[in-house]
Parts: structure tokens; sequence; C-alpha cells
């Protein structure tokens, strides 16, 4: 015979107090003693009692659970977002509730407006334009959005792109490169930023930049550009990719077509994924720390979530982390 589940009223019994109190602390909505929650924790332990938490959700209005929309969860990048910002939602009593918007901006507004509905906050990245998200903006949720948001005052969290991109092409200049192109992927808005900040450094040195554009931040489109790169006229002598998967499908196709890496041409990423360790040669890129933007996002949301006021951009500091891909020239 299947064991009866005790109930609130088993717990309100053995505790000697009233159901009503039992579901004030259980749900939280008020403090006692340190004697009565200890008695209380003490019955529940016991009984194994275990709360429903939709019951708890209507009691409460809070589901204890988190939106997180990331771009394409095949990427190690996202990832490990994701990981960091688990650790401290479980941390905190939540549950996380994971969105992958693939890349495609027609999922993006749907998802995100049926994830609203389930969620106590939400941590979003997004492709759309700034312009097009003032309805994202306007939803009664906390919200953190990864990235610089430049028309509005909105809790944030980024990388600096711009210096993680300065420093690779400055890592480069010192080796004695003179023909740096950049691979970017127009379609986000931080390929602006990553670019700028390679521009900026050859700029200074009086270096011009050759620019290709990716149609989608993935190894198979790294694959795709690399005969045009390196069978062009006049090809590069190093590349910065817009991410360490274009980089490492460029640097495959590449050895493919029989050129020498870092020999004929100097590879190097952006993020510093765990993959890019163990190719050949090992991938120099720029570690954005994506684990502990993750638990910066969720730590921000947590604290919005318990009423505190943050309508600031935390930066994470890039990291260049050098490897076998890259090597001087003079």
């Amino acid at each position: 015979m299947k064991k009866k589940l005790p109930t609130i009223r088993d717990v309100a019994a053995a505790a000697q107090v009233s159901t009503a109190t039992v579901s004030k602390y259980i749900n939280g909505t008020q403090k006692f003693s340190a004697a009565v929650e200890a008695n209380l924790k003490r019955v529940i332990e016991e009984l194994g009692y275990q709360s429903n938490p939709q019951a708890q959700s209507m009691i409460t209005g809070k589901t204890k659970t988190i939106g997180l929309s990331i771009l394409d969860i095949s990427n190690p990048h996202f990832t490990s977002i994701v990981k960091g910002a688990n650790r401290v939602a479980m941390e905190k009593g939540y549950t996380l509730l994971l969105v992958d918007t693939d890349e495609t901006l027609s999922r993006e507004r749907p998802l995100l407006e049926a994830l609203s509905r389930k969620v106590d906050g939400m941590i979003v990245f997004s492709r759309l334009p700034e312009q097009d998200l003032e309805w994202l903006f306007q939803m009664d949720k906390p919200l953190v959005f990864f990235g610089r948001i430049h028309e509005r005052q909105l809790p944030s969290v980024g990388s600096d792109d711009r210096r993680g991109t300065y420093m690779l092409a400055q890592h480069l200049v010192a080796l004695g490169h003179k023909r740096i192109a950049y691979v970017g992927f127009a379609k986000s808005r931080r390929d602006e930023e990553r670019m700028s900040g390679v521009r900026d450094c050859l700029d200074k040195h009086q270096l011009p930049l050759t620019k290709y554009n990716t149609n989608a931040a993935t190894a198979a489109e790294g694959e795709r550009l690399c005969s045009s790169i390196m069978l062009g006229d006049n090809p590069p002598d190093a590349l910065i990719c817009y991410n360490d998967l274009i980089a490492l499908g460029f640097m495959k196709e590449a050895q493919i077509l029989g050129f020498q890496l870092p020999n004929d041409i100097s590879v190097t990423g952006i993020d510093n994924i765990l993959y890019g360790r163990f190719v050949t040669p090992a991938l120099t890129s720029v570690d954005l720390q994506s684990e502990r933007m993750g638990v910066a996002a969720m730590e921000k949301l947590m604290q919005i979530i318990a009423g505190a006021q943050d309508n600031e951009l935390t930066v994470i500091e890039p990291q260049l982390v050098l490897r076998a891909s890259t090597m001087r020239r003079n």
C-alpha cells in the first residue's frame, strides 16, 4: 500500500502550531523566532514534508524560477554562461528555465514573451537592434541584459569587447604582422565594438585593416570563408575572428588546403572556449570569462528581485590567452 504523503496539517500538528504559521514559514512570507523556525525545520525534515510548488506559487506570487535566453546552446561560450548563472540560482533556491533562440530574430519576441509569464525575472541575450527592444524593456519583470545598451539605462552585464580585440591586434603587431584581417559577424551588436578595437590598434600603427563577414558565428562559416581568404590576392598574414568557433573552422579548412599554421597565417579568436586548447596549434584567444559573466548576471538579478535598484552596466574585463596559433614574423 502506497504510503500517504505528509500534509501541511500533519506538520502543524507535530509542531503544535497553526497551518497558517507553517504556510508563512514555508513560503518565506513571515519571520518567526529562532526557536519556532528550528522546530518547524526539524518537523518538516522528520516527516519528509514537501510543499507543492504550484500551490506555493499561488500563495506567494513567485515561481522561484529564473528565465535565461541565449543565442545558441551549441556554442560553448553560452553553455559556460548558463553554468555560472545556474550555480548562483541553485544556491539561492531558484530553478533556471532556459530558452535557446537559435540565432533567429523572428523567434526572440514570442519566446521571451512566453518565458516572462513563467518566471520571477529574466536574463536576456538578444540580436535584435536596440530600437526594436522597447517591448522587452516594458515587461513587468526584473530584467538583466547581456551587452551594452546605449539608448537607456538598464541593468546589464557585458565584456569589454573593444579592449579585448585591441589586445589581440596589439599582440599581432608586436609579432611583426603587417596584413591583419578581421572576420566579423555583422548581425551581432557586439561586432562593431570588436572591429573597432582592431581598427583603433591598427590606425595607431598606420596599418590597413581588411574586413570579412560571416553569415553566422559558427565553425562552418569559418570553413566556408577560408578558401576565399587564403587563395585570394594578397592574403592576410594574421586573422582576428569574431569568435573561437569561426577561428577553429577556418584553421581546420586552412590545414586541409595545405597551409601550415601559424607559419602561413596566425589565427586568433574570442571567447577562449575549451576546444581551443585541444586543437593543433592551440588557439590564441581573448578570454571573456563566460562563466563569470553568468555568475555576475544572476547575482545582479537576485539583488533586483530582492528590491535593489540597479541600472548599471557591470563590465567583465577580458584576458589575453597566448597559445601556439600565432608566431613572430620578424
